[in-house]
């Protein structure tokens, strides 16, 4: 759990480099830090991103986040503000954990995190045709209830 710990163990900065430094010397290049219960603020985004980018220049520092409807952009901005560069979605943001508090807890939906990239200008330029595509796929996978 990259960003806190749900269940009442210790947590803080020297737990999180300890992980991260145990992973940098058995030279895993990419740790993604995950929000697995969606309870994740953005100050615990903020800190642990900037606390391993300044350090770990070298590795691919990103997230798996979970939101809600309500708070995926401000959890979002504040990965991007700290200067993460990989984001894990899911398709409609379908998915979650179990063991979440809320219900409507879920993966963060690929499509909002696309758009707000682009509309940042932080995303790279999406081909013309991906908004398009992405939208066929997921609802021949998750279609929508009919009326």
């Amino acid at each position: 759990m990259g960003f806190g710990n749900p269940y009442g163990d210790e947590y803080n900065a020297s737990i999180l480099l300890q992980w991260a430094d145990a992973m940098v010397k058995r030279d895993i290049n990419i740790i993604s830090l995950a929000d697995t219960v969606g309870l994740a603020k953005p100050e615990q985004i903020s800190f642990a991103l900037n606390t391993l980018i300044s350090k770990y220049f070298d590795t691919t520092i990103g997230v798996h986040l979970h939101s809600t409807a309500t708070n995926w952009q401000d959890k979002l901005a504040a990965a991007v503000d700290a200067g993460c560069k990989r984001f894990d979605g899911a398709l409609k943001g379908i998915g979650g954990c179990p063991m979440a508090q809320d219900d409507l807890v879920g993966n963060m939906d690929s499509e909002l995190m696309i758009g707000y990239l682009e509309e940042k200008g932080t995303g790279k330029a999406s081909h013309p045709a991906r908004p398009t595509a992405y939208n066929d796929v997921s609802s021949k996978i998750f279609p929508l209830p009919s009326e």
